[in-house]
């Protein structure tokens, strides 16, 4: 499928709305200038830590905690922005998932047995938006605060009226799995296992809950782009931001790493398991994660792994910005709060 993995969970008008494995072997592609200059990436040290949730406050696919080692890499120091993309699209000619028109198979299929079939205005390309609600809301039921925009891509990230300028410096967003991947390629780059990317996340600490310790993050001097107040009715903005941040607005972790919690979620390279933790192997080295993607909660769609949390996370309903927090969706997702970054190996 070509669309987001809340089409088989919200109602049907909302429905209108591997990367290979790191070696050590493999020939280092070169990184286009213009992505090195606008994105550095730093060396992560190799080393065992145990991933997942270090506490009780984690959910059930965080556990257990489990030890694993993971060799050095190399990833990026923010998330990729729009300049980075659009370097990217403007070399290649790309167009992004949300750029497609669907099908009509691919609707039949999501919005299941014995739903009539869709005029041909149904099936324009577009991508799920943030919509706030206006009062509480039942946080259980997600089409509350996400609407199927016609025309909202990585260039009109609010639908076909917005755009993108003057907003070089923030994450890119409505991007695939698939997309992801495809830049990832061009830029001499591959997406973070989900290992890489919570050792990257924990910043040399041990067994914190946040890449910046333990203080929770709506305490203090803000700490991470999150939602303050109330979800998804009212944000007090006491980061000091409604929406997306640019990146780089909040101090980094203990690798110089920015936003690896908040702002958007990132893809990584893993498919989804919730029960994976209790399968893998003790010291398992380097890990990719299941060959064969599994959710519980939703068994006909296979999903990949996204982690980080993203300006819409709260201690009220979802709690993303912890390091061990995980989250899945389809690869065709796309989302007005979902971005990457890339990793690299590291060659001795």
């Amino acid at each position: 499928m070509k669309r987001n993995t809340f089409y088989s969970i919200v109602t049907t008008a909302v429905l209108l709305s591997a990367c290979s494995a790191p070696t050590t072997k493999q020939a280092q592609p070169k990184i286009p200038e213009a992505v090195a200059k606008l994105n550095p990436m730093v060396l992560i040290p190799g080393g065992s830590y145990k991933m997942g949730a270090d506490d009780d406050t984690g959910m059930p696919d965080e556990y257990p905690l489990h030890p694993v080692k993971v060799d050095s890499f190399w990833i990026d120091e923010h998330e990729v922005t729009n300049a980075e993309f659009k370097a990217f699209v403007q070399a290649t000619g790309y167009v992004t998932t949300a750029e497609i028109p669907i099908s009509k198979e691919e609707y039949m299929q999501a919005a299941g047995p014995g739903a009539p079939a869709p005029d041909s205005a149904m099936l324009l390309p577009g991508s799920l938006v943030f919509v706030p609600t206006k009062g509480a809301v039942d946080l259980n039921d997600v089409s509350q605060w996400w609407s199927f925009e016609r025309g909202a891509n990585w260039k009109h990230p609010e639908g076909p009226e917005s755009n993108i300028d003057g907003k070089d410096q923030y994450p890119v967003v409505h991007i695939s799995w698939d997309d992801a991947q495809a830049f990832a390629r061009w830029a001499g780059k591959r997406l973070p296992t989900e290992a890489e990317w919570e050792l990257a996340a924990r910043g040399k600490l041990v067994g914190k809950p946040f890449p910046w310790g333990d203080e929770i993050p709506q305490t203090g001097k803000a700490k991470a782009n999150i939602w303050n107040g109330h979800f998804p009715y009212e944000n007090t903005q006491t980061d000091g931001f409604y929406n997306i941040a640019p990146v780089k607005s909040f101090a980094p972790n203990g690798y110089q790493l920015f936003d690896m919690a908040g702002n958007v979620w990132e893809w990584t390279a893993d498919w989804y398991d919730n029960s994976w933790y209790s399968k893998e192997k003790p010291d398992v080295v380097n890990p990719q994660g299941p060959n064969t993607p599994f959710d519980a909660m939703d068994p006909q769609s296979p999903k990949r792994v996204i982690r980080g949390g993203s300006f819409m996370c709260s201690d009220e309903y979802c709690r993303g910005y912890r390091v061990s927090a995980r989250m899945k969706t389809t690869p065709s997702s796309g989302l007005s709060n979902l971005g990457f970054r890339c990793a690299r190996t590291f060659h001795y």
